[in-house]
């Protein structure tokens, strides 16, 4: 139960800062478009209400969270000089 709420909360965060980031910034950075990060965030928070963090796709979605908010999240906030 806790680990549900962490992983949907986490997931939360990532696609709350995707939606608000520049288009731009993501090919910028070398990475995924924007419209495809959100829609990973997306799949994956969906995943989190409907099998919880600790299921099969529960942990792919928590990886794929974890990728965005260590790798794509920072260099995106580097890249518009936050």
């Amino acid at each position: 139960m806790v680990t549900r709420w962490a992983a949907i909360i986490f997931g939360a965060v990532a696609l709350i800062h995707a939606v608000r980031q520049r288009s731009d910034a993501f090919p910028a950075v070398g990475r995924l478009t924007k419209p495809v990060w959100i829609g990973i965030i997306a799949v994956a928070l969906v995943l989190f209400f409907i099998m919880g963090a600790l299921s099969f796709l529960g942990i792919i979605g928590v990886v794929a969270v974890g990728i965005y908010m260590a790798d794509v999240r920072p260099k995106v906030d580097e890249i518009q000089g936050r």
